[in-house]
């Protein structure tokens, strides 16, 4: 992989919170979710904003007015200018506008942000993919390859997906996308209200516009730590003199150590996702041929892959 070259990496809640904490956010993870019902996102705290993964398709038509006068000026938005980034593109996106006590951007994201906030989004694009930082870190989740392929484009009928956010800024919410040429204005937040019971409306008419079988959608936000919110509820507890042994601080601890099984197991994903298998299955296929098994066994792989294309034409047809 050269110095300029972008990783695709996997649309992974674990993938992504370990990312922004490898940019040196502090204070933020990435939470999977399944739906946009308001119980459930107010059990998550404070959401920061959404990441909304999608089948790319340039006939879907668009909600929203794309702010390209100064009146966006406020707003951090960097086009995408390189391929494979649009996830780290999104994420970078939020997080330069999350005005929230909770979230840390850190030396490096907050350096970037000030240094490229005059500039048109096109050149903060550029900016980041010029940062060495963030393309290091973005390439740590690189997938091992047996043999190195010349990139090519996406033809016409290959599927292309792509990332977008949500967010609100200023009161309104808005949307930032890297293909588009500035940031989404999806109207204003009503006073007192949850900005995601606006967004949710939103992503629904958006998926709605696909056809009824397309299930290609994937949804994740940015939200305060978890472990910083419940630490946070267990010391006013503890001031309020509460003890450990309370069922209030005992819910918590549990969240709390539920939270760090969860980071353990994301992070031995993680290093499975960047571990290199290919050593041991090329010696796994050199044992196999060498006891004589390894052509029956091909061969029966081959039967099952004709069987079930068989099957799927037959469904087809049906």
């Amino acid at each position: 992989m050269s110095a300029g070259d972008w990783c695709l990496i996997e649309s992974d809640p674990g993938v992504f919170t370990e990312l922004i904490k490898k940019f040196g956010v502090e204070g933020a993870q990435v939470e999977e979710i399944w739906s946009l019902d308001e119980e459930l996102l107010s059990s998550l705290g404070p959401v920061h904003g959404l990441i909304f993964l999608f089948k790319w398709n340039p006939d879907v038509q668009r909600d929203g007015k794309v702010v390209t006068d100064g009146s966006g000026d406020h707003i951090y938005f960097a086009k995408q200018v390189i391929n494979n980034a649009c996830a780290t593109q999104a994420i970078i996106n939020i997080l330069a506008n999350v005005d929230h006590e909770d979230v840390k951007l850190g030396s490096s994201l907050t350096e970037l942000k000030d240094f490229t906030m005059s500039f048109d989004p096109q050149m903060k694009g550029l900016s980041i993919s010029n940062s060495q930082h963030i393309r290091s870190v973005h390439n740590t989740f690189a997938r091992q390859q047996l043999f190195e392929f010349d990139q090519k484009s996406a033809q016409k009928d290959d599927d292309v997906f792509h990332f977008v956010g949500y967010l609100p800024i200023n009161g309104r919410l808005y949307e930032l996308d890297g293909l588009q040429e500035g940031p989404i204005d999806h109207g204003p937040i009503p006073p007192n209200s949850n900005w995601t019971s606006i967004g949710k409306p939103v992503i629904e008419q958006r998926i709605s516009r696909y056809a009824a079988d397309e299930i290609h959608f994937n949804l994740m936000a940015i939200i305060t730590d978890q472990i910083v919110q419940a630490q946070r509820k267990i010391d006013l507890l503890k001031e309020a003199g509460l003890t450990d042994e309370s069922d209030e601080v005992k819910e918590l601890l549990d969240t709390v150590n539920a939270e760090k099984v969860k980071r353990e197991k994301f992070k031995t994903e993680n290093i499975r996702r960047r571990h290199n298998y290919l050593p041991f299955i090329v010696e796994l296929l050199k044992t196999l041929a060498s006891e004589g098994k390894l052509v029956d066994i091909v061969a029966e792989a081959k039967e099952k892959t004709e069987e079930r294309q068989k099957a799927k034409k037959r469904k087809t047809a049906a």
